[in-house]
């Protein structure tokens, strides 16, 4: 992605700022950006075009803000089918963050400005923990602001977990300030705010898991199509790690009535390399038809032979009443760069709608 910063980028920044600034020195600017760019990673590229904007623009932040205040009228918003087109605004954004601190009032009206350029998520977090409460009712007012993009800010600049970005420590610890804004934007009318809802939502549970279970449980009465997405996109991080509640608010069947009558491997014990191959038996306990959801946990041994576990997806089924079914399933133990693997006892555990049915070992030898 640190393409979406390079030659072009800057060329459309100088061209902008041309139009804009009178005896703008283009080229000179071009070369002090491009200056020792190719060694740089994405957000080193940003710093540093943050770095070079402070040189040309006016020192003093009203008269640059009143630059930034018009970029988005003779903004070149490139090709609508290249992904990176919008990264040339990231440096111009942040800019904001770096030199408009004591000027938040302002800065935030700009930030509102160019958020549709590209988003100002990054940006606005400076100011929500230096100037809490301006940027707070800011946001508030955002959420009914007639663009999608400044809709969207409210919800994706107060994000505990952004990626990416400062992590918000205080929403970490008590999120409770931030569901006024995420109530406000529940049922908004652009998918494009729904999914940041929905991301917000995703980030609280993994620091505060039971405020989203009851969210989501109070969102779900009379719910829209449109917010059961949100809902869904919300409690995929509780999915996986296997929060029995969660599953109902799914339309799931809660509490379902199943027994496992075999988990077996092909063979108990595999090289690196290979595959593991399991199956498992299910059988219906009710008379009712039953939907549910189908993981597996992997237990892998570390170093110093304790172990961890890891949930994965496999499948949601839907059991007739006394139904039975065979399920096999193979899981790798390739090499991959996020995971070492040591040689040792693990087990392949069985969770239907995030309880366990049952666990057994395998060797994994290297």
């Amino acid at each position: 992605m640190k393409d979406g910063l390079s030659v072009g980028a800057i060329a459309r920044i100088a061209d902008v700022l041309s139009i804009i600034i009178n005896d703008f020195r283009s080229q000179s600017f071009e070369e002090t950006a491009l200056a020792g760019l190719d060694t740089l990673e994405l957000k080193q590229r940003v710093n540093h075009l943050v770095s070079v904007l402070a040189k040309f623009l006016p020192s003093d932040f009203k008269s640059a803000a009143a630059i930034l205040l018009q970029l988005k009228q003779h903004w070149d918003w490139g090709n609508e089918n290249d992904a990176l087109s919008s990264f040339a605004a990231w440096p111009l954004i942040d800019y904001v963050a770096a030199y408009g601190l004591d000027e938040p009032e302002l800065a935030l009206k700009v930030l509102k400005e160019m958020t549709p350029l590209f988003s100002a998520e990054f940006a606005v977090r400076p100011f929500i923990e230096q100037h809490y409460e301006l940027t707070y009712k800011q946001a508030l007012l955002w959420c009914r602001d007639p663009d999608e993009h400044v809709r969207r800010l409210a919800s994706e600049g107060f994000r505990p977990r952004l990626p990416w970005a400062i992590r918000l420590n205080r929403f970490c610890d008590d999120p409770q300030a931030i569901l006024p804004i995420l109530e406000r934007l529940k049922d908004d009318s652009s998918l494009y705010v729904r999914k940041s809802v929905a991301n917000n939502l995703n980030d609280i549970s993994k620091d505060n898991p039971d405020d989203v279970i009851k969210i989501c449980q109070r969102w779900r009465k009379n719910a829209s199509i449109e917010r059961q997405f949100i809902i869904r996109q919300a409690l995929r991080t509780l999915v996986k790690a296997g929060r029995p509640e969660v599953f109902p608010l799914l339309g799931y069947t809660a509490n379902p009535k199943v027994e496992l009558t075999a988990l077996s491997f092909k063979e108990d014990r595999i090289k690196f390399g290979d595959e593991i191959e399991f199956s498992v038996e299910l059988g219906s306990k009710s008379k009712q038809i039953q939907t549910m959801v189908l993981d597996y946990k992997v237990h892998h041994i570390k170093a110093n032979g304790t172990t961890t576990e890891k949930v994965f997806k496999w499948k949601n089924i839907t059991l007739q009443a006394d139904e039975k079914v065979l399920l096999k399933k193979a899981h790798s133990f390739k090499r991959i760069s996020t995971r070492k693997y040591y040689a040792g006892t693990h087990s392949i555990e069985i969770q239907i709608n995030g309880n366990s049915l049952s666990k057994l070992d395998f060797e994994l030898v290297i």
